[in-house]
């Protein structure tokens, strides 16, 4: 752990024993708790997996990412780097080691996928990071990330319906997203 905030919590976040099947994120200093994604968003996180060459890349799920000078360890959905880069063990990875993050949108964490975790990763210096919202049915590719802390942002964004290939340059990649799946029946927003 790299990160100590004034009131301790990230010391506390690490002896934190969640209930089983409860995902627990630690987002500038804030516990954040979600249960278990819908099949939808699983299929979604197995489809882009399965793109990225295994030969050349990791591709780890449910995976705690170190971001240097944060009270932060997102989970994202996928996170990528190149194989044989990252620990031998343990349950963080730093963020200079990552290449590209995915998190797919549900109807509880949009504010957070397109609001602070873009902030958190743009801050910890990972070059791609990869919304893909079965809700509006698209994909916000964000790179470049500049800033400090809660300043952080990403310069470089391109949003790509689904049916339309996106061009994951940090891997080598073109994502096909004609075979995500969409969430029916969640109110619409309007981010990014």
């Amino acid at each position: 752990m790299t990160a100590v905030d004034e009131r301790g919590m990230t010391k506390f976040f690490e002896e934190f024993e969640p209930p089983e099947g409860i995902k627990v994120e630690l987002l500038r200093g804030e516990i954040v708790m979600m249960a278990t994604p819908d099949l939808v968003h699983n299929r979604i996180v197995v489809e882009v997996q399965d793109q990225i060459p295994r030969k050349l890349w990791e591709r780890l799920q449910t995976t705690d990412v170190d971001i240097l000078g944060e009270a932060s360890e997102p989970i994202p959905d996928l996170l990528v780097l190149e194989r044989g880069a990252g620990p031998a063990s343990g349950h963080l990875v730093p963020s200079q080691l990552v290449t590209l993050v995915v998190e797919v949108v549900s109807k509880t964490s949009v504010d957070r996928d397109y609001g602070i975790k873009r902030s958190i990763y743009a801050a910890g210096r990972i070059p791609a990071y990869l919304i893909i919202d079965p809700i509006m049915a698209h994909c916000v590719l964000l790179t470049d990330p500049v800033g400090a802390g809660d300043q952080a942002d990403y310069r470089g964004q391109w949003i790509t319906k689904f049916g339309d290939p996106v061009l994951l340059e940090v891997l080598g990649v073109e994502l096909d997203t004609s075979e995500f799946g969409t969430l029916t029946g969640v109110r619409r927003h309007r981010l990014p």
